[in-house]
């Protein structure tokens, strides 16, 4: 017993009733699928609440004592472990509420803990009064199900289109309740149920909370009591009862009461329906296909019994509380006597169907139709069930057609009847006393019955039958066609009857008859035919005045009597100044008359306004006149009812607009409403007066509210300009002045007999303004004074009315405060949910009202725009600001919280939520006006509660439906669903416009955020969690969350797309946003698991709405975006891994896997399947199928083809009417397009425009078609585009910010190829869109560039690759498809799309990356394998890759290149850089060249070198301090980077010096422009991204440098031709490059470029290299030698800078500038030092090699000095204020040499040792201790603590590449020493070689030897030129004594020793030799130390 006595916290009496609801809601009307399977189960475990209906569980002691121990020992509670405790306070409401409805203990323990559950459901209410309502729901929701059950099965009445299976089981569960009595359940409940007993109850228990929980509960019981009256009448629509339930049922009628107003409430009218229904038989005569089975199954006609017991029931004299509905039963059982009379079936009953007549009889004594017409149709409920009316009908047709005997007797009684009042009245006797109205009760019921027709059903046709001599008239031709088949027997009857009834009529049946008529006129085509019986009715013979042969009931009557009438009344028209006017003259209209007469105008206007043909035909009519007439009658002293009665009927004319233009001047003419004052008349006159003296007095106002109505359809017609021309100033102003000022303003003042008579007067005004505003468009002329002359005066014209509103509303004036009370009355008064009279006409006002203000906020932005550009004098204050203001009533700013509130009772007036929340959302447009409303919604804690809850409920709403636009809203229903739905689109776009605003704004009030503190403090909770209130996220999350748990989906994503899309955005909004991100994706990820559930039913698949399905997709992806970059960031790797999965993974999913699983284990499980072969076929990716979801074709319309209009003209206009909507699409405004063709087709004059006018319209319809067609085709690019970018962004989120450990290499490679190839597939496709292709590119791009890497970054990890297996994990031949697809694409993009095709160079250069071999240690042992080993080696993968890869491009043919050469030469900067990026990779692999000669063939080579001079001038502008752009730069370098790969070959460089290329940069002037680097030291660009204009500059000439240093290396057969070119160059620019030479400041630039310059100088400015240049002046040559003197002269003196003590200074300097990257930096400068070392000592070796290939011939470069440098200029002061005379003057002595020997081969020492280190630590790096990786990886990261961040693998990898760096640096670094050792070897050998050998000395005695004149001449050759001009006096250069020879020798002696031979043989035994045999040190060594050995001579 303990186990069931757990609680369960749904409660029984609610949870599961409710679930039992949804499922047969969604089973039988909503028809989902797979749903009778479910509602078999719910209907067999609820069996037993139908069967005991309502009864509740019983109390019991056990379950007493139970509760009362919960608060000690706890409870058990179903799905929570252990035992709660509960607080006594719940206990002691639990046993309040099980005796209050005597349930339970347990059941209301549950409803109590339910109720705490929904309490945030129900803001404002404690969890007892909520559980009062679960109580009442959940007996609904049983109720509500047993009727649509009911509904669902097969029968007589109507059906519901169910599947058979279902009907099937609901007609087996129903029949089984009906056996064991539910009918008599369902009469006792009906009874026993009563809101007022309940009421007293909850009262008495403190159950009832306030208004709006009160009428929530008395709603709940009323629905309750219907559904279950409904039910028994549902099943009495299909199917019989049995004897004993039909008299059960008539038994309970005959107790049944009547309200006050003698109706039936609509509990009871079903039950009646359903007694009616029981005795219906009508349906036999329908020979509908299972008619056979019906007649069987009905008791009346199979079963004596039944109709014996029933028919003795309804004989019985004892009367019943209600005698008419005694009467009406027996009537139904007369009828269905008389039917089965007629049967074959009836035989057996005749003693039972004899007594029809007698029956009828005694329903006729019973007043039969006066109880049908008070009491049925007087029931408010009666109009809105179309079954009611349908029986109804049947009923009063039956009578009339089954009982033609019964209806003569009526005729001839009432003809009686009238003979003898027409006596008493001539005799004045009183009236008899017997006198019967059944006829006058039958006729009045025929004509209310059929007067409303809520359904459209027009079943008043079946009184009319198209006779003989209607068919010529101008029926539609499915009535001729009727009209020729004979009509059912009925319809004949029926006619006869309206036709003879209007025979010979007397007078006292006169008014009923047209009563009877208008009832029957009620419908387009019961109007035609009535108004043609009035036609024919009339004489035939017109010239007879008396109108005796005519009938009193046709036209001619009725007109003629008017035109007395105005005839008589005319004459005694009084004087309006006279004073008797206000008595009536005596001679008047009787009462009687009056009567007749408002019966007929009533009629008249009912037939004109269902029928457009009657209205013309009267109108027209010559004698008649009627409005003419009617206008007079106006003017005469008649009652104002009459009055009203006329302008009703005006304002029925005034439909069409053909007579509503007329009606305007006659309105004027006859000055109804006087506008023009006749000079000295003392008083206003027309209705200005009635209203103001009659009507106020008698406190109705009938005249006013006809006259507003009048007004409201002529101007929904046509409003004229020029009304009242000539009298006054024309215009429509003065009637708006009556309507504003004597109507409106004063109508709260005003006294009313009826109180709702107050609300229907504001009403009918306010309709006016609403429609005069609605039609008004702001135009510049409207705010322009134009002065009209009048009678000889000038006078200001009058406005339209829609620009006196608009004022009107855009000031504080008395208009606008009376419509803001009035929506402060409004809201006050729906705020006590109580019934008052006029309810909904205060709401059709208030809705007006909310209208008004805004279509005033939509137009005042136009407005104000005009009215500034006008200058007019106008003051006008926007209408947000005016709303601001302090309302007089309640003196606080409270108007914009007053029209918030309507959202509260969005349940009640759906329309004025929606109105409301669309001004709220114009309002918010104004962020200086939302931090305000935030304040006002805040400042009382009670309004915000009220507000937040009405802002959820309207989102709440789960049953709003997506409408179309256009559909004709018959169903009422489906119009408020559509209504409430556009209400939940507002407000999501409110909180959309409101985030994008700043903090604080409404849609962070709304979403629960803080609004008083900083928005990222908030903690989201669940409602109710922490008293947290249930906020829009709440509700916005719950609509979206619907029906997640189910495979079919999120259910709003189908239901409401567009709605789901709109939720997507709001939540993408709060992660993007930075405040709110992430407080939403905390909530988000923990309490809903929202992304995860969300994104495993992608794609999301809509055949009906595409659009809507890819922008919900596009929001979901972004934000799955933002969750994986952040939880990747924060390390929360579950939470990425199980997304990743989801997204990527291609094994089927466990769908729906619990929460609690981690990665770990579904690694294992996937595992083990693949061990044990049971894997599953793969599935498609998500990713990937996201992606088919997207359809890259687009169908265009196509072009329009015009007849009328001008293709060019219309397009221009329809580019006119383009805006960008609120999603920033640009699409075209249809109505307004519309306006202007209708108008440009209205301009047309003459009779042709007129007869080709449907023409005209059919093709303006034709182009309004094309427009929203092209509107719909940019919508679904545009959001094609949107969902691509999003799958984009999610997809390189997912390959860039996730950890790559997540995603093993060899997947992720699978993944990109097969992304990659899908994304190929669809943009390669047919009918792929243009617009797509960008975006599509883009990811392209991104996902070649992880290719790549990830390929890289694996051979990088396992070294060893095979050959064979292709190339990493992802196939050679799946790269090969890759790239074909490439450059499909490439080419497909061909002449447009050049920024498209960057991106695709972008990955095309990715991917030739990949075969692209990585950077190798140099072992400095591969010199050592002979050349054959070389050759025969396997080929590697790379170049295995490559080869194929060539292949693949160079199958493409011409038509590549063509495309890569032509973006190379022209377009946009980034394309071009690109291209030619591309083209010098594929120029780089390809070994034929053939790519090179088609460069070379086709002039673009040309066209780039020669477009160098164009990019001078550019280049020039980057010098500037401040540049403008960096894009020459970059483009300039991309075109020197292409230019020296083509230089690379020998081919290619020698194009190159023929196309000019030196002679073009020879001709750039940017060389000479070095900028002064001390001056911009303060320009630096603060981010470092900017280089200084000297960074600038290098970057200029380097690239420069570069080419010339590879074309001088390439071109070796010419190589005279480019070495004198360049050579050119250098003297050209000579200034520049000295002064770069004598560079004061060495930083790194400068020694890049010193190592650059040296290098070409050392090739070309040799003294040899003029001559070949071709034949130069002497002169000029002069002057070159001199230059080229210069060079040697400066790189010498460089020399002794960088070889001597400087250069120390110079690495420690470098160390200090960047202790960061001192490492890397330090060797770059050592190795561009020794570079430069090494090209000076080259040039110094060919120097001497070209002067003379002996040595005593040679020149010589260095003084006879063998002392070396000491800190000559150490100290970095000495640096610059060293003389430059002094520093560059003297030659180097050869002591200097020594010394650059010497440190280059301790450096060589050095570097070696370095090598080794690293190349161990490289073969041993698994080994090396984490401190020494990290140490190696510092250089490469960037930032404090980046080495901290990186994973262990990425550690090592970064270090394997530091290592290489530095072992290939060591290596350049050996390289270059080695050869300085050789070089300065072989010059020392040189110098001495003469010096000691060849030199004689000049002491001073000798001078006038020739040695020392040769000696002179010798040094100061040609080479010094220079030098003689500084006359020699520098030291002792041209005098070497003996001295200074003997000190040379022994100083050399004592540097080149021992040590140094030792170590300078080493240095060859370690490396030169390993690279050639020949042994050059050695020989050098031994002929500098026999030299040195020499004795003197």
């Amino acid at each position: 017993m303990a186990a069931q006595m757990a609680v369960n916290s749904g409660a029984s009496l609610w949870g599961p009733l409710k679930e039992l609801w949804e499922t047969v809601d969604g089973a039988v009307l909503r028809r989902q699928p797979e749903s009778v399977h479910l509602l078999d189960l719910q209907l067999k475990k609820h069996k037993p609440h139908f069967l005991s209906l309502y009864k509740n569980p019983p109390k019991s002691a056990e379950q007493r004592e139970k509760v009362r121990k919960a608060s000690t020992e706890g409870i058990a509670i179903q799905g929570q472990q252990g035992s709660r405790l509960l607080p006594e306070q719940l206990l002691s409401e639990a046993f309040i509420l099980s005796d209050l409805f005597d349930i339970g203990e347990l059941a209301a323990l549950e409803l109590l803990l339910a109720g705490e559950q929904q309490q945030p459901h129900f803001p404002g209410l404690t969890r007892g009064l909520v559980a009062v309502l679960l109580y009442w729901d959940g007996k609904l929701c049983v109720a509500n199900s047993l009727r649509t059950l009911i509904q669902s099965r097969h029968g007589k009445t109507f059906t519901l289109d169910l599947s058979g299976e279902l009907v099937a089981l609901t007609t087996r569960f129903t029949d089984e309740l009906m056996n064991q009595g539910l009918t008599k359940r369902i009469l006792t409940l009906v009874s026993e149920i009563n809101v007022t007993r309940e009421f007293e109850r909850l009262q008495k228990e403190r159950g009832l909370g306030n208004e709006k929980h009160r009428k929530e509960v008395s709603d709940l019981i009323k629905e309750c009591r219907q559904a279950l009256a409904d039910s028994l009448f549902s099943w009495t629509c299909q199917s019989p009862l049995s004897k004993d339930d039909t008299l059960a049922l008539i038994g309970h009628l005959e107790t049944v009461t009547a309200q006050a107003d003698g109706s039936l409430d609509s509990v009871n009218m079903a039950l009646v329906m359903a007694l009616l229904y029981c005795l219906d038989v009508s349906f036999v005569e329908q020979g509908t296909e299972d008619r056979e089975d019906l007649i069987q199954a009905l008791p009346l006609l199979t079963e004596r019994q039944y109709v014996s017991a029933v028919h003795s029931r309804l004989m019985e004299d004892q009367p019943w509380k209600l005698p008419g509905l005694q009467a009406v039963c027996r009537l139904a059982w007369a009828l269905s006597l008389r039917v089965l009379s007629q049967l074959p079936q009836g035989c057996a009953l005749v003693e039972f169907t004899e007594a029809d007549e007698a029956l009828a009889d005694q329903a006729l004594l019973g007043d039969v139709f006066l109880f049908m017409r008070e009491g049925i149709l007087g029931c408010e409920g009666f109009a809105q069930e179309e079954f009611y009316i349908r029986r109804l009908h049947s009923l009063i047709t039956d009578f009339l057609a089954l009982m033609p005997m019964k209806v003569k007797q009526l005729r001839n009684r009432a003809d009686e009847d009238a003979r003898l009042v027409h006596m008493s009245l001539q005799m004045d006797s009183e009236l008899p006393s017997s006198l019967r109205k059944d006829l006058d009760h039958l006729m009045i019921l025929i004509g209310e019955f059929y007067s409303k027709d809520s359904f459209g059903l027009e079943l008043g046709l079946e009184f009319w039958c198209p006779t003989e001599s209607l068919q010529h008239t101008s029926l539609q031709g499915s009535y001729l066609g009727m009209a020729l088949q004979r009509p059912p027997h009925k319809q004949v009857v029926l006619s006869k009857f309206v036709r003879q009834m209007g025979d010979l009529l007397p007078s006292t049946l006169y008014m009923s008859y047209l009563r009877m008529l208008k009832g029957l006129s009620n419908g387009p085509q019961c109007a035609h035919y009535s108004f043609s019986l009035l036609k024919t009715n009339g004489a035939t013979h017109s010239d007879n005045i008396q109108g005796v042969s005519g009938s009193p009931v046709s036209w001619e009557h009725f007109f003629h009597s008017l035109m007395l009438y105005h005839e008589n009344l005319r004459r005694d028209f009084p004087n309006p100044d006279a004073a008797q006017y206000r008595h009536p003259p005596l001679r008047g209209i009787t009462q009687r008359e009056l009567e007749g007469l408002t019966s007929f105008l009533q009629l008249l206007t009912t037939i004109i306004t269902w029928s457009e043909n009657a209205r013309l035909a009267l109108c027209e009519h010559p004698q008649w006149t009627p409005v003419v007439v009617m206008l007079g009658l106006l003017q005469c002293s008649v009652p104002p009812i009459l009055k009203a009665e006329i302008l009703h009927c005006l304002a029925a004319f005034g439909k069409s607009p053909e007579i509503a233009a007329s009606l305007w001047q006659s309105l004027e003419y006859t000055q109804i409403l006087q506008t023009v004052r006749a000079p000295g008349q003392r008083q206003a006159a027309g209705i200005e007066v009635e209203l103001n003296e009659i009507e106020s007095s008698c406190e109705e106002y009938p005249l006013t509210r006809a006259f507003c109505h009048l007004i409201s359809t002529l101007v929904e017609s046509s409003l004229p300009v020029n009304l009242g021309a000539g009298l006054r100033v024309p215009g429509f102003q003065p009637y708006l002045n009556f309507l504003r000022d004597s109507v409106f303003l004063p109508f709260p003042t005003r006294a009313y007999r009826r109180p709702a008579e107050k609300w229907e007067v504001a009403d009918a005004v306010l309709e006016v303004f609403h429609k005069l505003l609605r039609d008004y468009e702001p135009q510049p002329s409207d705010f322009v004074q134009e002065i009209l002359e009048l009678q000889g005066e000038q006078v200001a014209a009058h406005k339209p009315p829609g620009h006196s509103i608009m004022f009107h509303l855009l000031n504080d004036s008395p208009m606008l405060a009376l419509c803001l009370s009035l929506l402060e009355e409004g809201v006050r008064q729906l705020d006590t949910y109580a019934p008052f009279p006029g309810k909904k006409l205060l709401e059709s006002a208030v809705l007006h009202c909310l209208c008004l203000l805004d279509l005033a906020l939509q137009k005042e932005v136009v407005f104000m725009d005009l009215l500034r550009e006008s200058q007019s004098s106008l003051l006008v204050s926007p209408l947000e600001q005016l709303l601001q203001g302090v309302s007089p009533q309640t003196r606080r700013a409270d108007h914009i919280v007053n029209i918030a509130r309507y959202l509260c009772h969005n349940n009640s007036s759906p329309e004025a939520a929606f109105q409301s929340a669309k001004i709220l959302r114009r309002i918010a447009n104004y962020p200086n006006i939302q931090t305000r409303l935030v304040g006002d919604f805040t400042h009382d804690q009670t309004v915000s509660d009220k507000l937040m809850a009405g802002f959820v409920e309207c989102l709440d709403n789960e049953e709003a439906e997506e409408g179309t636009e256009n559909g004709g809203d018959a169903d009422a229903q489906k119009k408020i669903a559509r209504i409430r739905h556009e209400t939940q689109i507002h407000m999501l776009n409110l909180l959309i416009t409101s985030l994008e605003l700043k903090t604080p704004n409404l849609a962070l009030y709304l979403l629960g955020y803080e609004v008083k503190k900083p928005v990222s403090s908030t903690n989201l909770q669940d409602p109710g969690v922490l008293g947290c209130p249930r906020s829009c996220l709440h509700a916005i999350l719950s609509l979206l969350q619907r029906g997640t748990e189910k495979r079919s989906g999120p259910v709003l994503t189908q239901q409401a797309p567009h709605l789901a899309e709109l939720c997507y955005q709001v939540i993408y909004q709060l992660c993007a946003c930075p405040d709110t991100s992430g407080p939403t994706m905390r909530y988000l990820r923990t309490s809903q698991d929202f992304l995860f559930s969300h994104l495993q039913h992608l794609p999301f698949i809509l055949q009906s709405n595409q659009i809507a399905a890819l922008s919900q997709m596009s929001w979901l992806m972004k934000t799955a975006a933002i969750e994986l970059r952040v939880t990747s960031l924060n390390r929360q790797r579950s939470h990425t891994q199980r997304l990743v999965s989801l997204l990527l993974d291609d094994q089927p999913h466990t769908q729906h896997t619990v929460d609690g699983e981690s990665g770990m284990e579904e690694e294992t499980r996937s595992v083990s399947g693949f061990l044990h072969f049971d894997t599953v076929s793969k599935v498609r990716r998500k990713l990937l199928s996201v992606l088919d979801a997207i359809d890259f074709s687009q169908d265009m319309p196509e072009l329009l083809q015009l007849d009328f209009f001008e293709r060019t003209q219309i397009e221009q206009v329809i580019s006119n009417c383009e805006h960008v909507n609120e999603q920033g699409h640009t699409v075209c405004n249809v109505k307004l397009l519309h306006r202007v063709l209708v108008a440009e087709v209205n301009a047309l004059q003459g009779m042709a425009a007129i007869g080709q006018r449907p023409l005209l319209m059919e093709e303006v319809n034709s182009i309004l078609q094309q427009v929203v067609e092209r509107n719909r085709v940019r919508r679904s690019l545009s959001a094609k585009r949107h969902a691509l970018r999003s799958w984009r962004s999610l997809v390189e989120t997912l390959l860039t910010t996730c950890p790559a450990d997540l995603i093993p290499a060899d997947d992720r490679q699978l993944i990109i190829r097969d992304l990659l190839l899908d994304l190929h597939d669809k943009v390669l496709s047919e009918d792929a869109a243009g617009e797509l292709m960008p975006i599509v590119a883009g990811a392209v791009f991104t996902l070649t560039a992880h290719l790549s890497q990830s390929v890289l970054s694996e051979q990088q990890q396992g070294a060893g690759l095979e050959a064979s297996s292709g190339f990493a994990s992802i196939a050679n031949s799946a790269l090969h498809l890759i790239l074909r697809k490439l450059l499909d694409f490439i080419l497909c993009t061909g002449g447009g799309y050049q920024r498209l095709r960057a991106h695709l160079y972008g990955s095309l250069l990715y991917y030739l990356q990949i075969a692209q071999k990585p950077e190798e240690p140099d072992t400095l042992q591969t010199a050592g394998k002979a050349m054959w080993e070389r050759l025969t080696a396997p080929e590697d993968g790379f170049s295995k890759l490559q080869r194929e890869n060539l292949a693949i491009i160079e199958s493409y043919g011409k038509a590549l290149m063509e495309v890569v050469c032509r973006d190379a030469c022209d377009g946009h900067e980034i394309s071009r850089m690109l291209a030619l990026a591309v083209l010098d990779r594929i120029l780089s692999i390809d070994r034929q060249n053939q790519w090179l000669v088609y460069v070379c063939n086709s002039g673009y080579l040309r066209s780039l070198v020669e477009s160098l001079r164009q990019d001078d001038v550019a280049l020039q502008s980057l010098l500037a301090p401040q540049p403008p752009l960096l894009k020459p730069l970059y483009i300039y370098e991309s075109k020197m980077a292409l230019l020296t790969r083509v230089a690379k070959t020998g081919q290619g460089a020698v194009e190159l010096l023929r196309c000019g290329l030196v002679a073009q940069l020879i001709e750039c002037q940017v060389f000479d422009m070095v900028p002064d680097s001390d001056a911009h030291r303060g320009m630096r660009d603060p981010s470092g991204f900017i280089p200084s204009p000297l960074d600038r500059y290098r970057q200029i000439l380097l690239p420069t440098l570069r080419l010339f240093q590879v074309i001088l290396t390439s071109t070796t057969m010419n190589h005279q031709q480019g070495a004198a070119q360049v050579l050119q160059w250098l003297i050209v620019h000579a200034d520049t490059i000295q002064s770069l030479l004598r560079c004061q400041e060495l930083s790194m630039g400068a020694l890049q470029e010193l190592s650059l310059l040296t290098g070409i100088i050392s090739k070309t400015a040799l003294p040899g290299a003029l001559e070949a240049g071709g034949e130069v002046n002497s002169a000029a040559l002069m002057e070159f030698q001199g230059h080229i003197n210069r060079f040697q002269r400066l790189c010498l003196s460089l020399l002794g800078r960088l070889a001597g003590s400087e250069r120390e200074r110079l690495l420690k300097q470098a160390e200090i500038a960047t202790p960061g990257e001192s490492a890397e930096r330090r060797e770059e400068m050592e190795v561009a030092m020794q570079q430069v070392c090494a090209n000076i000592m080259e040039y110094c070796q060919t120097l001497l090699l070209q002067s003379s290939a002996q040595a005593q011939f040679s020149i010589c470069l260095f003084s006879p000095s063998g002392s070396e440098p000491a800190g000559r200029d150490g100290g970095r002061a000495d640096l610059s204020s060293t003389l430059p005379s002094m520093a560059y003057s003297r030659a180097p002595s050869l002591g200097l040499v020594l010394y650059l020997l010497k440190n280059s081969a301790s450096d060589f020492f050095r570097f070696h040792q370095s090598h080794r280190q690293s190349l161990g630590k490289l073969q041993s790096l698994d080994q090396l201790p984490p401190e020494e990786l990290k140490e190696l990886c510092q250089g490469l990261v960037s930032g404090p603590g980046g080495v901290e961040k990186i994973s262990s693998v990425q550690r090592s990898l970064l270090a394997k590449r530091r290592l290489v760096q530095l072992i290939n640096n060591r290596a350049k670094l050996l390289a270059l020493c080695s050869y300085v050792i050789e070089t300065c070897l072989f010059v020392l050998w040189r110098h001495l070689e003469y010096y000691l050998l060849h030199c004689t000395p000049t002491d001073p005695k000798d001078s006038l030897m020739p040695g020392a004149s040769l000696f002179r001449s010798r040094l100061t050759d040609d080479s010094f030129g220079g030098l003689q001009a500084s006359g020699g006096r520098v030291l002792g250069l041209s005098r070497v004594s003996q001295q200074d020879l003997d000190l040379l020798k022994s100083d050399m002696a004592a540097g080149f020793g021992e040590a140094l031979q030792r170590k300078l043989l080493e240095v060859e035994g370690l490396y030169s030799q390993v690279r050639s045999r020949y042994t050059f040190i050695q020989a050098l060594v031994r002929r500098i130390r026999g030299l040195l050995r020499q004795p003197k001579s």
